[in-house]
């Protein structure tokens, strides 16, 4: 397997295997639509195999910042369209990842009444909302009735997905979100059947996977996991429970024949991350980033290494928006900017220079 070789990841066939991972930009506006800025972003990346879009919200409540998208309403749905149009008129694919933030969040950023969670255990720390920082309230505590409404949000935002032209779509299973809250001893201390356990935690995040992949077909679903990352108050600290825990939500998904399943870890090459691997049997994306860039010779060893099908890259994907030309050739790269990560504007967004400049 090369790097730069043509893979199936279920219905999605890409032409390379470097994916832009899902980056949190804040470039949506306070109504949460994506912009013609939003659509440049996305298709000036449009030669890497498969664009993961920034995690966007199911639902109002589960807005986690100012300026990140959602999938909710009509005049999303037809930004969203735009940007898929736009990806795909440069060739590209694009799959939208679906993040309800869970207690990643505050009323003043969600607009409602409350934050929610699996059990009622605060983030330690601050939100930042347009007014400034507050802190992190008390979430409210998810009953089993409403956690079949969330999992129906998810549904619909993946249909909303769908109807807007997009590829496919991406759960957001890590980094201290909602699900992510579900599948830590610590954020989650239910005592019914979606808490206690490792299957019981794991439970949540294969339902509501289970529902989308149903309605929406399999073969256009990926999930996003990040074992043992520790973020956000989402600890998860005993090996042992952790890979329990894991192999429960893969053995869960397993079954489903789902486009992939993707991993963020700092090891992806260790005894975790491909025992997930084999336990799913199907396409598998790495992420080595988050505490470190993940570099061209990297990407290129765990392809061919046989770690992983494809590799999901972040900060490099913002800086070149020809990353694989860049790669392809061992040309210089531009280096990211992280002071222009999160903003409202074009700089450090759209504005990195290509090759050809």
């Amino acid at each position: 397997m090369d790097l730069f070789s043509p893979v199936s990841l279920g219905d999605l066939h890409l032409p390379n295997r470097v994916v832009m991972a899902p980056l949190t930009r804040t470039r949506s506006g306070e109504a949460g639509i994506p912009g013609p800025m939003v659509a440049e972003h996305y298709a000036q990346r449009a030669s890497v195999g498969l664009i993961i879009s920034e995690g966007t919200y199911p639902s109002h409540e589960s807005r986690a910042y100012p300026g990140q998208p959602g999938i909710v309403t009509d005049e999303q749905i037809a930004g969203w369209r735009a940007v898929a149009d736009a990806v795909h008129a440069k060739g590209g694919r694009i799959v939208l990842q679906l993040m309800h933030s869970g207690r990643v969040s505050h009323q003043q950023i969600n607009g409602t009444d409350r934050v929610v969670a699996p059990s009622a255990v605060a983030i330690n720390g601050e939100a930042r909302t347009a007014a400034g920082k507050v802190a992190y309230p008390v979430p409210h505590a998810l009953t089993s009735e409403e956690l079949a409404t969330v999992r129906d949000e998810f549904v619909a935002a993946a249909k909303n997905a769908i109807v807007a032209g997009l590829d496919g779509v991406e759960v957001h299973g890590a980094n201290g979100y909602l699900l992510h809250q579900f599948l830590s001893p610590v954020s989650n201390v239910r005592d019914d059947q979606y808490g206690g356990t490792p299957e019981a935690r794991a439970r949540f995040v294969v339902e509501v996977t289970t529902a989308i992949a149903e309605a929406v077909g399999a073969g256009r679903v990926g999930i996003r996991l990040s074992p043992m990352h520790n973020i956000q108050d989402v600890f998860e600290t005993d090996p042992a429970d952790a890979t329990a825990t894991y192999e429960a939500v893969v053995d869960g998904l397993a079954p489903l024949g789902l486009a992939y399943v993707s991993v963020l870890h700092s090891d992806p090459a260790g005894a975790l991350v491909q025992d997930l691997r084999e336990r799913f049997g199907g396409p598998f994306i790495v992420n080595s980033g988050f505490g470190a860039v993940t570099t061209r010779d990297e990407a290129i060893a765990l392809v061919e290494d046989a770690h992983a099908d494809a590799v999901a890259v972040g900060r490099l994907a913002i800086a070149n928006p020809d990353l694989v030309e860049r790669w392809k050739g061992e040309h210089p790269e531009n280096q990211p900017d992280a002071a222009t990560f999160y903003g409202s504007g074009a700089e450090g967004y759209t504005d990195y220079p290509r090759l050809s400049a």
